[in-house]
């Protein structure tokens, strides 16, 4: 069972719009295969929408899950086996009895939750876990307040690898509708005439910092990609229903038509800090994009990253094709009348009127009406109107 080549998107690293793949190829997974009979192995939600972006070649030169090899060059070097940087793993972690069989059985079915086959994971090996140390090794901790080591503790103690091939695309969706492809948005960015472009991940509802940063980088490039991740998160967070009618509220009072563009990108959260935002440069390059935005404390949670972490580790690869831009903390200056950030503005704290995600959602969850220099109005009135706010 191989991908077979009706799908429209190109086979090769040469004909691809805009910049090249991450490793050089767009990676298509796509193709059909006779699953009736065939042992199934029961997945999340999230791991499925990791299924699909590594068929539409959002996770290339990925080709599926990763085995063993791959799995410990990550940990230990942030680089695949092949020297291909990679700096989070990509895992199928399953029980002792089920990577026994996955592994006697050749290929299986990966199901969702709600029991439909969406790939054939061809299994190529089944190994244990060091769950611990795979912690320690991507996070810098072993702390289980830390979401992303509690999640990988408490993993099953093995996990099976291999390619896929995926065979079904769950149905539209309302958290669905934004939901683009490499090959789209690299289309798109042609039609538009963009060269240059801007990807602004997030994780939260706009406020006007963000807006400040992204229409800077306008100012500079041909576009900004917003690019919110949707999938599971810790408590607290911002829902995903939250993160994207705000985006399309703002887009459509606060942007010039065909200057910002946006994809949801289906995954979870890490929380891991540095390596997560080279994660997600990683990502944002597969969809075309030129450049990343890294703020403060990118892909943080608590105090476990230096907020300028996820700047420095980008010395560490300089084969990455997409750049990074280093951006500071904007506020709003009372004095200077407008919105700034520390390297231009002369003035002390007390004259700025700054935000955190943390204060926003302390806002947000007494029911008070943040200035209009913290949040657009329209935003702002959105969000305190809707009645699943966060994630429980």
């Amino acid at each position: 069972m191989t991908p077979e080549g009706s799908d429209t998107r190109p086979r090769d690293g040469i004909s691809y719009k805009g910049i090249r793949p991450h490793g050089g190829r767009l990676i298509n997974r796509f193709g059909r295969a006779d699953t009736k009979g065939m042992p199934a192995i029961d997945t999340t939600t999230d791991l499925a929408a990791d299924a699909e972006n590594i068929a539409d070649g959002i996770m290339s030169p990925l080709e599926g899950f990763m085995v063993q090899q791959d799995l410990d060059s990550v940990v230990d070097r942030g680089r695949l086996a092949d020297d291909t940087a990679w700096t989070i793993p990509m895992l199928l972690a399953v029980d002792r009895e089920t990577a026994a069989a996955a592994k006697d059985a050749g290929d299986v079915l990966l199901r969702d939750p709600l029991g439909n086959g969406y790939a054939v994971l061809h299994v190529e090996e089944s190994f244990k876990l060091a769950r611990k140390d795979i912690a320690r090794k991507v996070f810098g901790t072993t702390d289980i307040s830390h979401p992303g080591v509690a999640k990988t503790i408490s993993m099953e103690g093995f996990a099976v690898g291999g390619k896929i091939t995926y065979v079904k695309r769950p149905p539209m969706t309302e958290l669905r509708r934004h939901r683009l492809t490499p090959v789209e948005t690299r289309d798109i960015f042609s039609d538009l005439g963009w060269k240059t472009i801007v990807a602004f991940q997030t994780r939260n509802p706009p406020h006007v910092a963000h807006e400040m940063l992204q229409k800077t980088s306008i100012t500079v490039r041909d576009g900004v990609f917003v690019s919110p991740i949707l999938g599971e998160k810790k408590s607290g967070d911002f829902t995903n229903d939250v993160i994207i009618k705000s985006y399309e509220l703002m887009i459509l009072y606060y942007y010039a038509p065909n200057r910002c563009k946006m994809s949801t990108l289906h995954t979870e959260m890490k929380y891991a800090g540095p390596k997560e935002a080279i994660h997600h440069a990683i990502m944002r390059q597969n969809y075309g994009c030129t450049h990343i935005a890294i703020g403060r404390d990118h892909a943080g949670v608590g105090n476990f990253y230096e907020p300028f972490a996820a700047h420095k580790i980008f010395g560490d690869y300089p084969d990455l094709e997409i750049a990074p831009i280093f951006f500071p903390a904007f506020f709003y200056c009372r004095s200077c009348h407008t919105f700034t950030n520390a390297k231009v503005c002369p003035h002390g704290i007390e004259d700025r009127e700054t935000i955190s995600g943390t204060k926003l959602r302390e806002l947000v969850e007494s029911n008070t009406m943040p200035s209009k220099y913290i949040m657009r109005p329209e935003v702002a009135r959105l969000i305190l109107r809707m009645p699943n706010k966060f994630v429980p």
